[in-house]
């Protein structure tokens, strides 16, 4: 990965205490799993950036290297990879996320 791209996709990830990298805005999702990720996150009110991996195909491809997952979207909480929309979706369900989110914003 090229070292700008990395640098870049790192900087988001720790100056963010929720990062999420999806395909679209959370105005306008262009994938289910980026909206489903979008309606979870919204949930619990906290805020949260967002980075449109189809605006750049640099980040496109530099965030699955980045995370080593290879679907998107993905999630960051206090600078630690979370995962996608499936993992996203389990910790929600077994209320695990709404814990990882206080604590991200009690720092």
């Amino acid at each position: 990965m090229a070292d700008e791209i990395h640098n870049k996709i790192d900087q988001q990830v720790k100056n963010n205490k929720v990062m999420l990298f999806m395909k679209g805005t959370p105005q306008a999702p262009m994938c289910g799993f980026s909206a489903h990720t979008i309606e979870i996150l919204q949930s619990y009110g906290y805020p949260f950036e967002t980075a449109d991996v189809l605006a750049d195909p640099g980040v496109r491809d530099g965030i699955k290297r980045y995370s080593n997952w290879p679907t998107i979207p993905q999630v960051f909480i206090n600078g630690k990879f979370v995962g996608g929309c499936d993992i996203v979706h389990e910790l929600h369900e077994r209320g695990e996320l709404e814990p990882m989110l206080k604590t991200a914003f009690e720092k």
